[in-house]
């Protein structure tokens, strides 16, 4: 494969911020820690020593999690190495998509294991460092979830269940996975890619075990570490925070004024804080608390002191701050006072789940994280995240922009050259990109912009001389001048319109191959399976992104097949 790199900036398909933070905008240094950069990693590294985190339960929780799937040696080594102090972490995560859900999937799980191998060597054998793929798995938006695109047609689950998408059932999957054997074939290839899938699916009872054993298929060898938070053993140690959340309300207030200073700055709003940013949760139930405002006077409710406790059950001081008088749970009709949510939250931390606002400082307690590795979206969000983090008193990781790629086959590197463009000037607009075409590929000029600038001299001219004679004159000069000009324009357009005609096939296959590299002018990795790419090129895919995909690389990666 041919690897070429696009900076970020003539990328038209990605957000403002995004390429802001990716080219290292000033405007964005207040809103993180940690330059993204290999030389960070001293720093982060020094900054956790010394900090306690659940390690025995999170290898606990790992090894009951790694149970029912193949024993492969990096992961039970870097499992095992999680209980010892100087090992960390980098992190990314994602929803449980079905089937990997878009190519993005693959490249946030495998930038994230590059960043790993780059932090162990930056440290000299100082340390260890464990890629770790976060599942969100709590999630309850299955629509955001349940769709792929696959050589042209989209595949949908559709599951009776509600509430969280991770722990629903995989056995209404059996259509899907029905649908995906006829439309991979019956070659050799197709049937072990499918057996794979089918393996995975059927083998685990919910979709977060699903996901994880899909992801230890393709990357276990290289050490990643799958992890669904979803466990009581891991929240007990977010009970604090839980029970801050419910008393103090603080991250509504603190990253609305992060946000508010990134709007001063010239960024646009990620995620909007609630007053409460919690889902009560149980089986097929994940719904929004609420809860009236706090009363005058902060927290002088009238209703007896409550029993605040801590992770272990015991008695703590609560902190400072307005105490709600009752609250409910949205489309229920659970309703707690404080001391029982309190109770609940420190007596079944299992059944509260973080929104996006609080998610992160969840996993960042539990984990002993360096760097966290996002699309441009999700850093946005974690931007408007550092103060939240202070007042937790979180340790805040070093930012990474998790790696884009195009991939070009061997026919579409062709098309390409016969049409006269790179891969960088194919991100561009479709009908710019056939305007191009013509004006390159005409039997004559089509433009008339010269003659049009003619014009508008002439008419300046003729302004002038009627302006010397009688001012009220020029009016109408001007009226003429804009028919007249409108006139070439319509003749330019003619032109154009006949140049067309002529290469309307050729034109035909520009927009469809724009089409199958930018789908909906979006880009591939947004769209597209990996499913069509193993099954090209097997194991190979992923031996040649892992290579290409490189973290702290500054731009987007062209990968093209030269055969």
């Amino acid at each position: 494969m041919h690897k070429t790199l696009l900076p970020y900036p003539q990328v038209p398909q990605l957000a403002k911020t995004d390429i802001a933070y990716a080219t290292n905008d000033p405007r964005l240094t207040p809103f993180f820690l940690h330059p993204a950069r290999p030389e960070s990693f001293d720093a982060l590294v020094a900054e956790r020593r010394g900090r306690t985190y659940p390690r025995t339960d999170l290898v606990e929780v790992l090894n009951d999690q790694y149970r029912h799937l193949p024993e492969v040696a990096p992961v039970l080594r870097n499992i095992a190495d999680l209980s010892h102090p100087n090992t960390f972490t980098v992190t990314t995560a994602h929803q449980p998509s079905l089937f990997l859900g878009p190519l993005y999937f693959l490249y946030k799980a495998l930038t994230t294991i590059n960043l790993a191998e780059t932090a162990e060597a930056q440290s000299g054998g100082k340390y260890r460092v464990v890629p770790v793929f976060v599942l969100g798995s709590e999630d309850h938006d299955l629509d955001e979830l349940n769709t792929i695109h696959l050589y042209g047609k989209k595949l949908q689950w559709q599951s009776p269940e509600t509430g969280a998408v991770g722990s629903m059932s995989t056995a209404s999957l059996a259509p899907v996975l029905t649908e995906l054997r006829s439309i991979l074939g019956e070659s050799e290839a197709a049937q072990q890619l499918f057996a794979r899938i089918e393996r995975a699916y059927t083998q685990s009872a919910t979709i977060a075990e699903a996901t994880q054993a899909m992801l230890h298929d393709l990357f276990g060898g290289y050490g990643l570490v799958v992890l669904n938070m979803n466990d009581a053993r891991l929240k007990r140690h977010f009970v604090p925070v839980l029970q801050a959340e419910l008393t103090d309300q603080a991250s509504q207030r603190i990253v609305s004024q992060s946000i508010a200073a990134l709007q001063a700055a010239g960024f646009k709003t990620q995620a909007t804080p609630r007053d409460i940013n919690l889902f009560y949760m149980k089986p097929g139930l994940r719904e929004r608390i609420v809860a009236p405002p706090s009363p005058p006077g902060g927290g002088e409710s009238g209703l007896p002191s409550p029993v605040w406790r801590g992770a272990g059950g015991e008695a703590v001081s609560p902190p400072p701050g307005g105490l709600g008088q009752s609250f409910s749970v949205l489309n229920t009709d659970l309703h707690f006072s404080l001391p029982e949510i309190l109770d609940e939250a420190a007596q079944h931390p299992e059944r509260f789940s973080p929104n996006v606002v609080l998610r992160p400082v969840f996993q960042e307690m539990v984990l002993p994280n360096l760097a966290y590795v996002g699309g441009g979206g999700e850093l946005a969000y974690w931007l408007e995240r550092r103060t939240q983090f202070e007042h937790f008193e979180v340790p805040y990781p070093m930012l990474v922009r998790r790696n884009s790629a195009l991939w070009l086959d061997r026919d579409a590197g062709k098309k390409l050259a016969k049409f006269g463009f790179t891969p960088a000037q194919f991100f561009g607009d479709t009908e710019a990109l056939v305007r191009d075409f013509i004006e390159k590929n005409a039997s004559g000029e089509v433009s008339l912009a010269l003659e049009i600038s003619d014009l508008k001299e002439i008419f300046d001219r003729i302004a002038a001389k009627a302006t010397a004679t009688d001012p009220t004159l020029e009016k109408a000069v001007r009226a003429d001048e804009v028919k007249a000009i409108a006139s070439l324009e319509q003749w330019e357009s003619r032109l154009v319109r006949a140049e067309k005609q002529k290469h309307e096939v050729t034109l035909n296959q520009m927009r469809t191959l724009k089409e199958k590299l930018f789908p909906n002018n979006g880009l591939q990795e947004r769209t597209d399976n990996f499913m069509p790419y193993l099954l090209k090129y097997g194991e190979a895919f992923l031996t040649e992104l892992k290579a290409a995909l490189q973290p702290f690389e500054a731009g987007f990666v062209i990968l093209e097949d030269e055969g």
